[in-house]
Formats: structure tokens, sequence, C-alpha cells
């Protein structure tokens, strides 16, 4: 299906979650997870009206990027090693998995502007899952005030591939409570009014239960 057509169905679900939450659907921004995809592919997300696009490696990031330039909003949604900071820092908008001191401080070092960061915490019990435990999540934030290229804009995670809704609800609700415990800090350098949760198959729960960006991949672009 076009990505036009795959939108307006995302779109109609969003409407539908945002009823059900009573919540605006403007606050919903939409990521199309663009890494397993041509760059036409994303080329046509762009044209269908996405302003964001998410990739999770440093290769696929430069090759879109290198052809799509600044137009979209580009987010880093990988494990990002540290010595792999220096290559994508200067192309990205967003980094989606800040989850150690080692990284913040690569990042702030190589940084030449304030980098919009999520805290990746993991809220599920699946080993291959990764994050930050989120007893951690606080102190770990606390700490990130030394480093001035730094902003924490939000929390991200990734619930288990599962249908049980109880499950994922669990997971995306301890993300919202503990971003409403790092909001009420007041912290100027972690306003973390962002939650970053919700992919193809879980995004409505998400939206739900507070999402402001949620990542579609297949649902979206296709695989």
């Amino acid at each position: 299906m076009k990505v036009a057509d795959n939108l307006a169905n995302i779109n109609e679900q969003i409407q539908a979650a945002c009823n059900k939450a009573n919540r605006d659907p403007d606050q919903i921004k939409i990521i199309a997870v663009t890494k397993y995809v041509s760059i036409e592919r994303a080329k046509e997300a762009i044209e269908a009206g996405i302003v964001h696009l998410g990739e999770n490696r440093e290769e696929g990031l430069n090759a879109k990027r290198g052809v799509l330039g600044d137009k979209p909003k580009w987010h880093f949604i990988g494990t990002l090693q540290s010595r792999k900071v220096k290559n994508i820092i200067d192309k990205v908008d967003y980094i989606h998995s800040l989850d150690r001191l080692s990284l913040a401080a690569e990042i702030d070092k190589r940084a030449q502007r304030k980098v919009k960061c999520f805290v990746q915490v993991k809220t599920s019990e699946e080993e291959s899952k990764h994050g930050m435990d989120p007893d951690e999540v606080i102190s770990f934030i606390q700490q990130l005030e030394q480093y001035s290229n730094i902003q924490v804009v939000g929390l991200m995670t990734m619930a288990p591939f599962t249908d049980d809704e109880h499950v994922l609800r669990k997971c995306f609700r301890a993300l919202k409570e503990l971003q409403l415990e790092i909001q009420g800090k007041q912290l100027d350098y972690a306003p973390c009014h962002e939650l970053s949760m919700g992919m193809s198959n879980d995004f409505k729960v998400a939206i739900e239960e507070g999402a402001t960006m949620i990542r579609i991949g297949t649902a979206l672009v296709g695989e």
C-alpha cells in the first residue's frame, strides 16, 4: 500500500485512541521507522506528510540523510555505542537511547549544540530489551546536570511483543509515572515532556497511557 493510505489508517486509530483517553491528537507525533526500507520509500513518507524519521544505524542514517537532507527531523532510535557518537551527533535532532553516563559524556563532548535526548528505560522483564532500571533513572538524570549539551526531553521504552494488553499497559504506565516524577523536580536541563513509546502493534495502548511520540515502521512504511 501507499504510505499515504497507511498514514490515513494510522491517523484514524490515533484519533480513536485519543478519544478514548480524552487526549488531543495534535499531541501525538509519528516517527516513521525507515531502517528497513529504501530511500524512495522514506521519501514517499515525507511526501505523505511525515515530519519525523527514525534510523537505528549510522549507515542507514547517512544514506538517507545524504539524499533527503534536513527536511525531516532525524531520530536515532537504536542502541548507540559511544565510539559511534562522533559519526552521528551533528546529523540527528533526537537520540532515543541514552542509558549510561559514559554515553552522556561522549555526547556532551562531541556536540556543538544542545542535543535532545530520551533516557531509555527498561520497563519490561524481557532480557532482550535495553535500557536503565526504573529505580536508577532519577539518580541518573540528576547526574546529567553536569553535561551542558544534553537536554532530557523525555523517556523512551519498548514493551514486549505481545497481545496481552495488561502487560503493555503495565510497561507504558510505569514510564508515564516516572515521567511525572521527573517533571515534578522542575529541572531546566530535563523538562522531560515527551514519552517515546508504542510501535506498530501497540501504539494505540501507548497513546491511551500517555505517549507523545510513537515509532511506526511496518504499519506505515512496510518491511
